[in-house]
């Protein structure tokens, strides 16, 4: 009798969680981006510096020569640095022409983040645009309305099992996050720990808010800056789940979500 196989526990791994350029400059966080295995799919979100090696250093290991696609929330470095390389090694090292590469149209632009012989390897490049919705084979997100940041940047959704999953990119607040953001698990780059509305970063007083008014099930603050990690994240979530009501958790480098 041929028993069936066992489904593979699908998870969401941080192989970073530096925010903003000099956590990623210093490595005081690693910057590789979240790696997502759902629907038999591996999709690699925001591969910034180091993000190669993190998926070697991971536990069990991450073979980037089985992700399915990429995606770029935006062109910035702390996101794309290693874009190129997280490619290559897609295509197994350019001799199978396969994957997909999700990302704004300005990081194909003047001045691109992805290189033309590196997207000559690609099955597919696919421009993210606002409020639209695309698929990996069964693996299905959408984007988010355009935030506020100084180049083309979109917030995603998609669904794990009966889970909901957001994954709020660098912005500046603004009220209409909260129509978007309205799901199960809110996953939210928070740089400041204080206030700073001349850059387009959120700070936690930003994510506070989105939380009260979005009521998710779960938020995960990531993607912190320099005083956020001095102020010592952990904390901070232990501090908004009580005030909240809600539990918040902070990421940490190597961490995983599984369902």
């Amino acid at each position: 009798m041929v028993r069936p196989s066992k489904k593979r526990e699908e998870f969401i791994k941080f192989l970073g969680t530096a925010g903003a350029r000099f956590v990623m400059i210093k490595q005081l966080r690693a910057s590789g981006g979240i790696w997502v295995f759902a629907n038999n799919k591996n999709i690699l979100i925001d591969p910034g510096p180091g993000s190669i090696v993190q998926c070697n250093r991971s536990r069990p290991k991450l073979n980037p020569t089985q992700l399915d696609a990429v995606i770029l929330t935006h062109r910035h470095l702390d996101h794309c640095g290693d874009i190129n390389v997280i490619i290559e090694a897609m295509t197994d090292g350019g001799f199978k022409k396969r994957g997909v590469l999700f990302c704004p149209a300005d990081a194909l632009d003047e001045d691109p983040v992805v290189l033309g012989y590196i997207r000559a390897l690609l099955k597919d490049v696919q421009i993210l645009k606002e409020n639209s919705i695309y698929n990996v084979d069964e693996f299905m997100f959408s984007t988010s309305m355009r935030h506020i940041h100084p180049v083309e940047t979109y917030g995603l959704k998609f669904k794990i099992g009966k889970s909901s999953i957001s994954i709020l990119s660098d912005t500046k607040y603004f009220p209409r996050l909260v129509d978007f953001y309205s799901t199960d698990i809110l996953i939210v780059s928070v740089v400041f720990y204080l206030p700073r509305p001349e850059i387009e970063h959120l700070s936690l007083a930003d994510v506070k808010q989105i939380a009260k008014r979005t009521k998710p099930k779960k938020v995960v603050l990531t993607h912190f800056g320099m005083t956020m990690l001095k102020a010592k994240p952990y904390l901070l979530a232990e501090e908004l789940t009580k005030e909240l009501g809600i539990e918040v958790v902070a990421a940490y480098d190597g961490m995983s979500l599984k369902f």
